[in-house]
């Protein structure tokens, strides 16, 4: 059976800023990475926007939501674990040739005129698992391309990539549609993929370039390979840690509080659309952003299980704040405090599972955690928005935000218990 062997005191190599940089393979990811995100906001934009123009339907744009996360949760380790047998780049260029497709053949619906809800559906379906192909196989990939040594610096990285493109893909899927109308603008939107696609064609990253002796590749065993990852993962206290902790802040939070930013936004006196209301939406995006840069020059936080808990409790607070702000600077110095910490814990914990994780299930592993960090939001409609209809949505995040931070709490005793030394008897 395979295990996991805790390596979460791990040090890494002297610090250089921005090391990921250094691999030119890295480079190209980072680009690539940032132009699918990129394509995948402007999709959101333009898509989101016709299915209410024709539509007018509240339950098509919950459905949205729910198709876009649930095959993370439901997917999630059966692609980690393709990702382990086969060739992770090929994996990701499926993703997005599916990706294209679904732009395309949305930009075929809006010229001709022919758009109905069950395409809708159904294109929103394929979207959500062309996102649970990338996902996964792209972090199996950044540890051949950087190593264990530098693959703090490229997880953080990369997931600056991934907001930067959040944070720019409403302003050019906006200009697009205002340019170009739906149909070309989507079209265009369709080419914005091919970089990640052609880089990946000749990449030399993957099992044929690994220097290592290969560990065996096991077959995908459907469920069994589900439990058979559950029960390695609860063997090794800091990978189970971090996906506990990916999984609360998912539950409990995720992003449920964006799809309500229109309700804080008329209570902060900001609600009709302009710049003061873009601000509000772009400010936990713009946080993150300057959290991976600033983290990466200066070489902070070494990553710890503890240090990661301690900064999703930051989250909470900040989040809880904003929930209960009545001062509209104040909720956007919030909102930026929050996506500085989200970035700085998120990464921090998705490499301590990778550092962790055992090497001929590394897919898995990380196929899990995405499980529980992207999947499991698909269920904070209802810790934020549903609670939300009940007690209002200041009431319901900060309400959920407080419930999480105790969550978060129990799991940093257990931390400190799982390694604390033993007494001798």
């Amino acid at each position: 059976m395979v295990t996991a062997t805790d390596q979460s005191d791990v040090s890494p190599v002297a610090h250089a800023s921005f090391a990921a940089f250094r691999h030119r393979g890295f480079q190209m990811y980072f680009l690539g990475t940032a132009a699918a995100m990129l394509a995948d906001n402007i999709e959101h934009v333009i898509s989101y926007w016709v299915i209410f123009q024709k539509f007018h339907s509240p339950t098509l744009g919950g459905f949205a939501v729910i198709s876009h996360w649930l095959p993370f949760l439901a997917f999630s380790v059966y692609t980690g674990a393709l990702a382990d047998r086969f060739d992770p780049r090929r994996i990701i260029q499926i993703g997005m040739v599916l990706f294209m497709g679904v732009s395309i053949a949305w930009g075929v619906l809006f010229m001709t005129g022919t758009l109905q809800p069950w395409h809708a559906r159904v294109l929103l379906i394929i979207h959500g698992c062309a996102g649970v192909l990338w996902s996964p196989a792209s972090q199996l990939l950044l540890h051949d391309i950087v190593g264990p040594a530098e693959l703090q610096s490229a997880v953080r990285l990369g997931a600056t990539a991934r907001y930067l493109g959040m944070l720019c893909g409403p302003a050019i899927g906006g200009a697009l549609l205002l340019a170009l109308g739906p149909a070309h603008g989507i079209f265009v939107n369709a080419l914005i993929y091919l970089p990640m696609l052609l880089w990946l064609w000749k990449a030399p990253y993957g099992p044929r370039f690994r220097k290592e002796t290969p560990a065996p590749r096991p077959a995908v065993r459907g469920f069994g390979d589900v439990f058979a990852t559950f029960r390695t993962i609860g063997g090794n206290p800091t990978v189970l840690c971090m996906t506990l902790l990916a999984g609360g802040a998912a539950f409990f939070i995720g992003n449920a509080y964006q799809a309500q930013m229109p309700g804080f936004a008329q209570d902060l006196g900001h609600g009709d659309p302009g710049m003061s209301y873009s601000m509000l939406l772009a400010a936990d995006a713009a946080g993150a952003l300057v959290a991976g840069f600033v983290l990466e020059s200066r070489g902070l936080l070494r990553p710890a299980p503890r240090t990661a808990l301690v900064l999703a409790m930051a989250w909470c607070c900040a989040l809880g704040s904003f929930g209960l702000a009545a001062s509209y600077p104040l909720a956007l110095g919030l909102l930026f405090i929050a996506g500085f910490v989200e970035l700085s814990f998120n990464s921090m914990a998705q490499a301590l599972v990778q550092l962790n994780a055992p090497p001929a299930i590394r897919g898995r592993v990380i196929g899990v955690f995405s499980m529980a960090a992207n999947g499991m939001r698909t269920f904070s409609g209802l810790t934020v928005g549903m609670l939300g209809g009940l007690i209002g949505i200041h009431g319901s995040l900060s309400l959920s935000a407080a419930v999480l931070c105790v969550v978060l709490g129990c799991l940093l005793v257990f931390q400190a218990k799982a390694h604390a030394p033993a007494v001798p008897g």
